[in-house]
């Protein structure tokens, strides 16, 4: 085959790259790959047979391959390993060449390379991609940001590999340098907020209630069918009927109790904790899955530290009414943070990013999809402005219809000693928002009494000190 036919080029033949890779084939992409790894070389030739695919197993190889200007896409871990990548294939780059990040690189390393590639007049793109091993084979949501010239030659790619609903592909421009990588970042974030506050309702149901896996996987399966219907609870669903070929055992009872994580959570706790915007939800999330990695520790305790018994929630029927509506409380108030950081990062970096547009692509092919994002779009359709979703009239009465049903789960939970991290985050981020005192004056106060830090006064501008009385 004539190498000038190849227009993308894919590095990393991993589970995503590869899979991202013939979704591009079968849109009729003449696309390369390339690996370092030999092995990945030739599952990539055995699944490609037939189509427009080559596979290198040299950058030589590779770069040769692909028509010039050259466009290639990068999908692998976040990190050194990125750089590593990048100066490998620099040797055999030209100016007007196109390389895009499509892994989940921190955004401030997306911004610093872009700088350094701009020098060599070579573009970068940083784009986000969501939606896993069938996502990526089938219609990922995608999440690009850079420069817009570098994005528009890809376009067509991307738009035509993306998910759609509605007809419309679930990728579009999010704003210049790293604006698609911070989206990512967020994306995730929310992700973990969610899958906390989910699995927090399956802490109640077990213990709580006492529901076997059946009887979980038909609530679940039922709470699909409604306003939480999204990909995490169709999934969880399917969780609790998958049997573990090993031992016969439904496969989540016999995986161990300790969520591992690849830092895109934390990154946006520690984010959102540098432009002072608050995501409690997410860093309550972040949190658990630290504990959750001290089983040693936890196992000890839970014999020497005494608490109530984690039963008896409540009446079955009623209770699981409750816990539905907390928990779409709580999903409404995690996307409300999720985008108000979105909405102050946009300010500070200059992103101008058009979060109606960000809801819309997280709609199909990512992991947050949910019908609920379909309202948050309307959010911003009707107030480009918006400051947060919990102001939008539609999204409020949703959250204050069953605000007295998250109180009652946060309560009976602390009542019975099951944590709800992620669902008491949600409410005491609800109530601090809505409060228009709150005890911080006794804060500036402390400040300035053991450190003249200062005050300001409610009822004068300007900054105040007093000497405050140590006797």
């Amino acid at each position: 085959m004539d190498a000038r036919r190849y227009e993308v080029g894919m590095v990393g033949l991993g589970v995503m790259g590869r899979n991202l890779l013939l979704n591009m084939a079968d849109h009729g992409v003449p696309v390369a790959g390339y690996d370092k790894d030999p092995a990945q070389v030739a599952s990539l030739r055995r699944e490609a047979e037939g189509r427009a695919v080559a596979a290198a197993t040299t950058v030589e190889e590779f770069t040769a391959t692909l028509a010039p200007p050259r466009a290639v896409l990068l999908l692998v871990p976040a990190g050194p390993p990125v750089d590593a990548v990048i100066g490998a294939l620099l040797p055999h780059l030209a100016p007007g060449d196109l390389l895009v990040d499509a892994g989940n690189s921190w955004f401030k390393d997306t911004d610093l390379r872009a700088h350094a590639l701009g020098g060599r007049r070579i573009g970068f793109l940083g784009m986000g991609v969501s939606g896993g091993e069938q996502g990526a084979r089938h219609g990922p949501s995608l999440m690009p940001g850079g420069s817009p010239d570098a994005y528009a030659r890809i376009r067509t790619v991307v738009e035509a590999v993306a998910a759609r609903v509605d007809g419309e592909p679930c990728a579009t421009y999010l704003g210049p340098g790293s604006a698609g990588h911070y989206v990512k970042m967020v994306h995730n974030g929310i992700e973990y907020g969610l899958m906390q506050a989910i699995a927090e309702s399956y802490d109640l149901m077990r213990r709580g209630l006492g529901l076997s896996d059946d009887e979980l996987c038909e609530v679940y399966d039922g709470w699909n069918r409604s306003e939480l219907a999204c990909y995490l609870i169709e999934i969880s669903a399917r969780i609790f009927v998958q049997v573990d070929p090993r031992t016969g055992k439904r496969l989540v009872d016999v995986i161990l109790d300790e969520a591992k994580q690849k830092g895109t959570g934390m990154w946006t706790s520690q984010n959102a904790m540098e432009l002072g915007t608050p995501v409690p939800t997410i860093d309550a999330a972040v949190t658990a899955r630290a504990l959750s990695g001290l089983e040693p520790e936890r196992v000890e305790a839970s014999r020497a530290l005494a608490g109530p018994r984690p039963a008896g929630l409540g009446e079955r029927a009623e209770t699981l009414a409750s816990l539905r509506n907390a928990l779409y409380a709580a999903m409404i108030i995690t996307f409300a943070q999720g985008m108000a950081l979105l909405r102050r990062a946009s300010d500070v970096y200059g992103y101008r990013l058009p979060l109606g547009e960000v809801a819309a692509i997280w709609r199909g092919g990512c992991i947050i999809r949910a019908a609920l994002l379909e309202k948050v779009r309307g959010a911003y359709r009707a107030r480009p402005d918006l400051p947060n979703l919990l102001v939008d009239p539609a999204l409020a009465r949703e959250v204050m219809m069953r605000q007295q049903d998250l109180r009652t789960i946060v309560s009976r939970g602390a009542g019975v000693g099951i944590p709800v991290p992620a669902l008491a985050a949600s409410l005491a981020y609800f109530d601090g928002y809505r409060s228009a005192w709150l005890p911080a004056n006794l804060i500036q106060a402390q400040r300035d009494f053991f450190g003249a830090h200062t005050y300001e006064r409610a009822d004068a501008p300007g900054v105040f000190h007093t000497e405050w009385s140590h006797g």
